[in-house]
Order: structure tokens, then C-alpha cells, then sequence
């Protein structure tokens, strides 16, 4: 079927939105009219190819739609269905069945390689292959092809509009405070960056019960929002020493912090930041083989830094989760959102890579 879809041509290129031919769902996919679509910093980081994602591509992976058709196989949702789609795992790796999929072996070939993991291509122009498949969906288009894995039954009395986003910032964020790191009652959290991923980590400390919530952001408006949506005190590393502010508030140190920017000099300071036996998770994207310097005796002495993919989430438990808490009005994220038209997808990155707004999403279908 020809829809339109916004291609990425060359590294660092606009998106172009133009006519692509899409193939029909094989026996385990499902066939998505995308809604909206959230945009998030790792699309940037495939268009300017700090991740191994092959060119020209559609890229988006926080997509949330209406299912169309599904694959003969396919028995977890039918036409109809709303759904949010999240990336993808094999399901068959010694991670997958111990029931870690964040951490599947296979991560990057079936979320960043392009195709199909029979390795044949979903898109087309002409006779060009347009890469597809981008975390097992390429949701910057009217419709995308999903598999069964990676594809999340949600209530059709939730607006389906601001839901693309749960299935990888939102739930990344929320995620690394309830299941990384177990957030107790009583416990104290420095987040050091608060764009979608920070906030929605925020948000999920006020759920856990932190009595203190600390947001680390050079930007004052991003701040303003932390304190609106749960956090209890802001830091603005470029007024103060982000370090010594931290321990000063509390006591010593926070419970836990997490790194949310992807920037070696901030991981730094959100290890050194912790006491004894403080928990340090690592969620900011960086481009293979970067490296970071740390103090070898705060680590040695009792604390941990840990990598936290997607959350430790299972889409099909915890999306749902999250989207109870929000009806509850305890997970508001939608407070985060700007819509844009599709057609404005130039604009909406601009937009997000200024900090002008924290989640942009795309308004593609009804």
C-alpha cells in the first residue's frame, strides 16, 4: 500500500515526507494506523548516525494507533484494537526468557537494523529500499508495521493521542525508578537532566514516595515544570556546584540518581554526588564507544553505577500500569506534551533540540 511517511535521506539530513510503498503484514506483524507519534532523542541519534541505523530510513518508535490488519498468526490484538508499540527482543535469548527483554542479546539488530529479522525490508520507493523497522516499528508515517512481540493493547478510553510516548521515553524514565531501582518511601533521588525521560522519572518518585526529589537541569523553564510535576528541590548546575548543592540538601547525598542526558562530565557527577551504598542508574544515550572517568574508590566502596534499558520495563505489564496511575491523576505525563502537525516534523525537532518543549508529538492520523 503507498502511504506517506517521513524519510531520512543522509546523516543530519531534514525529514523529507514523501510517498513509500509499505508491504503487507507477514503471519506475525500487525498493521498500525498511526495516530500520533512521540519524537525522541534517540531518532535524532539514528538521523545523525550515532547509532548503526542504515540510510535512507523511517525512523520513530513511539507510535500509538488504530490496528488495521493483522498476520494469520497473530492472536494478542485484532482490527480495532488501540495500541501503543514499543521496541523489540527476540524472546528466545537467555535474557529474554529470564524475562530481562530490555537486555535481549539481539537488541540492536532487530531494533536498529532495518529489516525484518528474516532480513527482508518493509518499505520501498520505486525500486530504492527504504529502511523500516526502527525499534520494530517506523512510526513516522500514516501506517507502520508492527510485530505481535512489541505491539501493547491499551483502553480505548484513554486519548490514544498521547500514548505513542509510553512505549519508550515515558516508560524508560518511570521505569528506572520502579523496577531499576525500587524506589523506597522516605528515600532521596537526584535526576540530572529533565527532558521527557528525567520527568517522567520524576513523576515516578513521587509515585514510589520519595521525600526528596531533586532535578538537575541548566534549563530554568524545564526546572520550573520538575517543581510543578513533584520535585521537592531544583539545582541549575550553571549557577551552583551540582555536587555540593546535592549533599547539602541531603545530608550527604541522595538514595539514588540517574543520568539522563548522556554526557560523561554529568555521569560523573551523578556518581561522585552519592554516599556509601547510593545507586547510580545510567540512562542517557551515547554513541558506541564512549567513555567516562570515575573515582575507582567511591566505587569500591559500596556504591553502584548501573546501565537501565527501557526501564526494565515489560511493555505488556507496565504500560498498563502507568496508564492506571494516570486515569488515578498520579502519573499526569501528558503535561509534558506539545503537538505538532505531521507536517511540521522539521519544526517539532527543532523545537525539542532547543529545549523549547520537553515531549514533542505528532499528529498523524484520527
Amino acid at each position: 500500500m503507498e502511504i506517506r511517511a517521513a524519510v531520512t535521506f543522509e546523516q543530519s539530513g531534514e525529514f523529507k515526507i514523501e510517498p513509500v510503498q509499505l508491504s503487507d503484514p507477514n503471519d506475525h506483524e500487525v498493521l498500525v494506523r498511526i495516530v500520533a507519534a512521540g519524537i525522541c532523542h534517540t531518532d535524532m541519534a539514528a538521523r545523525d548516525q550515532h547509532l548503526p541505523v542504515p540510510l535512507p530510513s523511517v525512523l520513530g518508535h513511539e507510535g500509538a494507533g488504530v490496528v488495521e490488519k493483522v498476520g494469520a498468526n497473530v492472536t494478542k490484538v485484532k482490527p480495532g484494537d488501540h495500541v501503543a508499540l514499543s521496541w523489540m527482543c527476540c524472546g528466545a535469548c537467555p535474557s529474554c526468557l529470564a524475562g530481562q527483554d530490555p537486555y535481549c542479546e539481539n537488541f540492536l539488530p532487530l531494533n536498529f537494523g532495518g529489516a525484518r529479522p528474516d532480513g527482508t525490508t518493509t518499505m520501498k520507493q520505486g525500486d530504492q529500499v527504504i529502511h523500516g523497522n526502527f525499534f520494530g516499528q517506523s512510526v513516522f508515517a500514516e501506517y507502520a508495521l508492527a510485530e505481535e512481540r512489541n505491539t501493547v493493547k491499551v483502553p480505548k478510553d484513554v486519548p490514544i493521542e498521547i500514548l505513542g510516548p509510553m512505549g519508550c521515553g515515558i516508560q524508560t524514565g518511570a521505569g528506572a525508578v520502579i523496577n531499576a531501582l525500587k524506589a523506597r518511601p522516605g528515600t532521596s533521588i537526584a535526576i540530572f537532566g529533565v527532558g521527557p525521560v528525567g520527568m517522567s522519572a520524576v513523576l515516578a518518585a513521587v509515585v514510589c514516595g520519595c521525600t526528596k526529589i531533586i532535578a538537575v537541569d541548566l534549563s530554568p523553564e524545564r526546572l520550573k515544570v520538575a517543581e510543578e510535576l513533584g520535585a521537592t528541590h531544583v539545582v541549575n548546575p550553571g549557577q551552583v556546584d551540582a555536587v555540593e548543592a546535592i549533599r547539602a540538601l541531603t545530608g550527604g547525598g541522595p538514595n539514588y540518581s540517574l543520568e539522563c542526558v548522556g554526557n560523561p562530565a554529568v555521569l560523573r557527577q551523578a556518581v561522585d554526588v552519592l554516599p556509601l551504598l547510593g545507586v547510580c542508574g545510567v540512562l542517557g544515550v551515547v554513541p558506541p564507544g564512549t567513555e567516562v572517568t570515575l573515582d575507582n574508590f567511591l566505587i569500591m566502596n559500596g556504591r553502584t553505577v548501573r546501565g537501565i534499558i527501557e526501564g526494565d520495563a515489560i511493555p505488556d505489564l507496565f504500560i498498563p500500569k502507568l496508564i492506571d496511575l494516570y486515569r488515578q491523576g498520579r502519573f499526569p505525563f501528558d503535561r509534558m506534551i506539545t503537538f505538532y502537525p505531521f507536517e511540521e516534523i522539521n519544526k517539532a525537532v527543532e523545537d525539542m533540540e532547543k529545549g523549547r518543549v520537553i515531549k514533542p508529538v505528532l499528529m498523524i492520523g484520527s
